[in-house]
């Protein structure tokens, strides 16, 4: 996995405001963009910190977004990790709980990223027996 380097959010552009009013059209709907929730159980790695960090950067990368801050804690005793990558297309969240061999993505993208694309990226990351995926068009009718 190869890091990204976060650009200056300041000097940014946001692949979002191509469109008038930043939403897409996805099976005939038009939506503010896809929320995928990721769940990976049966998980190994998810104490370790860089490769958390690596796996969101790969995302960001394969799902063709643009980040542009992340952020990531350690919590002891059992070094759980939550963090967040600030997208110009909006977020990647995780929390882990490598006791229970299990982490908590949400995955949330506009414009013409990709984000589900981030399941079988994370599954893999951290070797997880499942990945429960669910996708959720959000802004439909606004």
């Amino acid at each position: 996995m190869n890091m990204i380097t976060p650009i200056d959010a300041s000097i940014a552009p946001n692949p979002c405001e191509e469109a008038a009013d930043h939403f897409i059209v996805v099976d005939g709907k038009e939506v503010a963009g896809k929320h995928v929730i990721i769940d990976l159980i049966g998980a190994s790695y998810l104490d370790d910190e860089v490769r958390i960090r690596e796996a969101m950067a790969e995302c960001v990368k394969e799902c063709g977004a643009t980040l542009l801050h992340m952020h990531t804690h350690v919590f002891s005793p059992n070094g759980g990790v939550s963090g967040v990558a600030v997208l110009a297309e909006s977020h990647i969240s995780v929390h882990t709980w490598p006791e229970r061999a299990y982490a908590a993505f949400d995955v949330f993208m506009c414009g013409e990223a990709q984000p589900e694309k981030a399941g079988a990226i994370l599954k893999r990351a951290f070797d997880a027996e499942t990945a429960n995926i669910n996708v959720i068009l959000r802004g439909e009718g606004a």
